[in-house]
């Protein structure tokens, strides 16, 4: 446990004394985030507000994690995915910051990175890990067989969860500290599951690094913020969530474990197909933080309220998952 606890706390002081050079070094060469015209108005004047703090989270992360780790491989296929989306998302972040418009790169190599790097997951899970290509239904303890056909089924489901996954994350870093307190709630929760009931001693390192950086960069991501973590950071929380979820074969309690993303995303999709469908809007605006936004809630109500929702949702899969476990 005392390990699990230096991680923790040294991603937090790292991402802590790190940010604030970090961030003059990011004013000074005009990495600032670009506001959508279709945005909320409010938002921007938050336009110019440096972005890509995904960077000092995956360094703060990064650093205890390598230096603590026994390196088991369902670990390093963790960090792997982790280091592998924040790559995707800082290439995104950088294409924005020099053609200076609020799109980066194409759908289809989004989709083609995304591929690649559920390949690799997909790799160290059944060659190295050994893990069973099954999807667990915790809830009735059943568990369905992806091995045949060489193991696509398998390969299709880590696809669906790291895709899935890193975009609801992404979708919800639309507020000042949402995904980060969000997600360090989830891994949190993955703590837990790693540790405490299972004894997986390395992700339980990586999932207290998690933590301790998230934690670390809500001191300088908290409204009103100064810094964003961009597409670096949600894309890189969102592929460790995911990589978590499928080392612990969890994937389908993330449904629950990560249930604030899962509303931000189904927000998204319910809009998306309400107005193609009948031309009309259930929500003001999409993802829902915004419609709450547009309602007249404060930024601070929604993130606090979002946060209190993300920590139930969480408290409920940690306990259903210990009860799996028991029974």
């Amino acid at each position: 446990m005392g390990e699990v606890l230096i991680a923790g706390t040294a991603a937090l002081l790292i991402c802590i004394f790190l940010s604030p050079r970090f961030i003059a070094f990011l004013q000074q060469r005009e990495f600032g985030q670009f506001i959508r015209e279709e945005g909320p108005a409010k938002h921007h004047v938050k336009a110019g507000t440096p972005t890509m703090g995904g960077i000092i989270i995956v360094f703060s992360i990064s650093i205890p994690f390598l230096i603590l780790s026994e390196y088991d491989w369902r670990s390093v296929g963790v960090f792997g995915a982790l280091v592998g989306c924040a790559l995707l998302g800082f290439t995104d972040d950088y294409i924005k910051i020099v053609r200076r418009r609020s799109l980066g790169l194409s759908a289809r190599m989004k989709l083609g990175v995304t591929i690649l790097i559920s390949i690799g997951l997909w790799w160290i899970a059944t060659e190295q890990a050994g893990l069973p290509q099954t999807l667990r239904l915790r809830f009735v303890d059943y568990q369905i067989d992806l091995s045949f056909l060489a193991g696509v089924p398998f390969l299709v489901m880590i696809y669906i969860v790291v895709a899935g996954t890193t975009s609801a994350v992404n979708l919800t870093d639309g507020l000042d500290g949402l995904a980060a307190g969000c997600a360090a709630i989830v891994a949190l929760a993955y703590i837990g599951i790693t540790f405490i009931t299972t004894g997986q001693h390395d992700l339980a390192i990586l999932s207290a690094c998690v933590v301790g950086a998230c934690v670390g960069f809500l001191w300088f991501n908290a409204f009103p913020a100064t810094i964003f973590m961009g597409d670096t950071g949600s894309l890189a929380l969102g592929g460790a969530i995911a990589g978590l979820a499928i080392m612990t074969k969890t994937e389908i309690l993330l449904i629950l474990l990560g249930g604030i993303f899962v509303v931000e995303a189904l927000s998204v999709m319910i809009q998306v197909f309400s107005f193609q469908t009948f031309r009309k809007r259930p929500l003001l605006m999409a993802p829902i933080h915004h419609h709450f936004e547009l309602l007249g809630w404060s930024e601070t109500k929604i993130i606090l309220r979002f946060w209190i929702i993300a920590a139930i949702c969480s408290a409920i899969g940690f306990t259903l998952y210990q009860y799996s476990i028991a029974a």
